[in-house]
């Protein structure tokens, strides 16, 4: 009998106590969610107003100028130079002057096609210029 309670005690002393385990993770548990419900999200609030009919007619003024892939610029129907983009965007511009140029450039168009007409809008002080890729 003398073995069978030595047995045991020895048994009791190898076991290992999880409290203080189980208590830190507790703790680390509730100050995660103590924090976290402070966290606020950065964001921006958009507020979306509805275009009067004069917003409407000026937005859909834009320039745009089409590009081939064989570098021809087409504007309103029509081919022009690309000499005679800054005098176009001119005047167009002088009729809507919240209007941007929209370049609409095929996949082979020249790179240096493109520049020239960015080019050319600039000198004509239109700086708002995007460009679009076209099939």
């Amino acid at each position: 009998m003398s073995r069978l309670m030595r047995h045991k005690t020895e048994d009791d002393g190898m076991s290992i106590d999880l409290t203080p385990m189980l208590d830190v993770v507790f703790i680390m548990l509730i100050f995660f969610i103590v924090t976290a419900s402070f966290v606020k999200e950065v964001g921006i609030q958009m507020a979306q107003q509805e275009p009067s009919a004069n917003e409407e007619q000026s937005e859909s003024k834009n320039i745009v100028l089409r590009v081939t892939g064989d570098n021809q610029i087409w504007l309103e129907g029509r081919r022009i130079d690309v000499r005679s983009v800054r005098a176009n965007v001119e005047r167009m511009h002088a009729k809507n002057p919240k209007a941007a140029v929209i370049i609409q450039a095929a996949p082979k168009a020249s790179n240096n096609t493109l520049i020239q007409i960015s080019d050319q809008s600039r000198e004509a002080k239109v700086y708002d210029i995007s460009l679009m890729i076209t099939d």
